[in-house]
């Protein structure tokens, strides 16, 4: 079937829902309302759960706040709150906080029904009745959980067949079929998501998949080869446990494997991410598929040599495909070809012999472990070449960082640049926050630019003792990213390190390329 015949498939995302259940994970009601906003304007998401009735009052008002602006951008329609089999409870919690559509959690084991509910399964779809009777009375459209289904399907078959038939005339718009506790693979997957289809051809299912055994993405493949039309996700695989199936990585598969159609925007993909990752604080893996940060990065020099010579090693997942570029590592197995191409796009050419030097520089640093990127090149070109194309121009001459308690941090710092010495003293809300404000101060008098940091991490090696090296890695935007580098014992002397590296790396970029 071509693309332009298949069918498309929907994406119901539950980032906001389902993703918040991550330990440790809360949004607060701006962020939500602002991740809402992205991914149904943006990444063009086709339905968005946000919420769970009766959690808290700041869960109500979160669910009125995107509800409210949906209404207002047409949306009102795609936003889902999950709710319970609890009279009307659930739907008077939705109704006031302005939804119209309700994922209604019902039981799909019957060891799940007769456990936690403890009804027989006539008592349970009469419930659900009465509750699918009262919403359509309150202007609510239902959908339906099967919670605990793949469960059901391995351990009481009979019992989920004999709950769908007594429901199979209720007016249900979906049918959501949850893979709970992610035990499923994806041949169970496709048995029985074709199973449910096959009996009850006039209802529409969900398919729900959770990662614990990481088969997340291969179950909502199974599950669309069976037939399922509509998928649930989350932005970077959030959610409880192992979390769910990735947005990023789902739609890849349906655009590059399964080629069918969807509402998607890859490009936004990675911007999302980012966005959910400072939201949530939980970090994407530098090797998350799609959206990680090493994942268009080609390491091994044979690579960047056959990327060279005709994209030897590329494959359908172009990084412009997501708003991203590929990017060639420095490191001990880096060629002269990957050490070539970055060099290439600093606008420097080196001879075969000097290029051969800084190749055997790169790897020593590398077999020492020790982390090297594109803005480290014109230091290791300095002193691997001897060469005075590229000048310190920018050197801390004197720096001294007060801290006392009650008091705010100050500092004075004493720079030379040129061979002209600049010094200023000033405060700020911690001893990095001091020192920057004073080289700031300097720069302004100057009229010279100073990059806007927009990232800081410190990593700090494995083993406990308090005299171990602080790496720290600050990102900086002026124009483009770039990320600079300090190591040392002490956090602020490495964030500093890192700053002049960045202060040199700025003033240089005119004059050495």
């Amino acid at each position: 079937m071509s693309r332009a015949m298949a069918k498309k498939v929907y994406i119901m995302d539950t980032t906001l829902r389902d993703g918040e259940q991550t330990s440790g994970v809360s949004f607060s009601e701006i962020e939500k309302l602002n991740i809402a906003k992205i991914l149904l304007e943006e990444v063009k998401i086709d339905y968005l759960e946000i919420a769970s009735a009766r959690v808290s009052e700041g869960e109500f008002r979160a669910a009125q706040k995107v509800i409210e602006w949906a209404s207002k951008a047409g949306y009102r329609d795609r936003i889902e709150i999950l709710g319970f089999v609890d009279g009307e409870t659930s739907l008077n919690w939705i109704k006031d906080a302005g939804g119209e559509v309700m994922n209604l959690l019902t039981k799909g084991s019957h060891r799940h029904l007769t456990q936690q509910l403890k009804k027989s399964t006539e008592q349970h779809i009469q419930d659900i009745r009465e509750t699918v009777s009262r919403a359509g009375e309150m202007g609510i459209r239902v959908n339906i959980y099967l919670e605990d289904w793949s469960n059901g399907m391995r351990h009481s078959p009979d019992y989920v067949e004999k709950l769908l038939d007594g429901l199979k005339d209720e007016p249900i718009q979906r049918i959501m079929l949850p893979d709970t506790l992610g035990i499923l693979s994806p041949l169970e997957t496709f048995e029985f998501c074709r199973m449910m289809i096959e009996k009850f051809p006039k209802m529409n299912f969900d398919f729900h998949a959770h990662n614990d055994y990481d088969l997340s993405v291969a179950n909502v493949e199974a599950a669309i080869r069976a037939g399922i039309n509509c998928v649930h996700t989350t932005v970077n695989g959030l959610g409880e446990r192992a979390g769910n199936a990735p947005l990023a990585s789902v739609i890849a598969l349906l655009n590059d494997h399964l080629k069918r159609p969807n509402s998607v925007n890859e490009r936004k993909l990675a911007m999302v991410s980012r966005l959910v990752e400072s939201f949530s604080g939980v970090r994407i893996p530098t090797n998350k598929p799609v959206i990680g940060e090493n994942v268009f990065t080609q390491t091994s020099g044979i690579h960047a040599d056959g990327d060279k010579k005709d994209q030897l090693y590329f494959n359908e997942l172009l990084p412009e495909r997501f708003g991203r570029t590929r990017k060639y590592a420095l490191g001990k197995t880096s060629g002269k070809a990957n050490i070539a191409k970055n060099l290439e796009e600093m606008g420097v050419h080196l001879d075969p012999d000097d290029l051969k030097k800084v190749t055997e520089k790169i790897i020593e640093l590398g077999d020492r472990k020790e982390s090297v990127t594109a803005e480290d090149l014109p230091y290791i070109l300095s002193d691997v070449l001897k060469s005075e194309s590229i000048i310190q121009h920018i050197e801390l001459k004197n720096y001294a960082i007060s801290h006392a308690l009650g008091l705010r941090p100050m500092a004075t710092v004493r720079i030379s640049i040129d061979g002209n010495e600049y010094e200023e003293a000033t405060s700020g809300d911690g001893q990095y926050d001091a020192f920057m404000n004073a080289l700031r101060r300097i720069f302004h008098k100057l009229n010279k630019p100073f990059p806007a940091l927009s990232d800081y991490t410190v990593t700090i090696p494995p083993g406990g003792n308090t005299d171990a090296l602080v790496e720290t890695l600050i990102t900086w935007r002026m124009g483009r990213e770039f990320k600079t580098r300090g190591l040392d014992p002490d956090q602020t002397a490495a964030a500093i390190k890192a700053t002049m590296k960045m202060l040199n790396i700025v003033e240089n970029d005119n004059q050495v390329f």
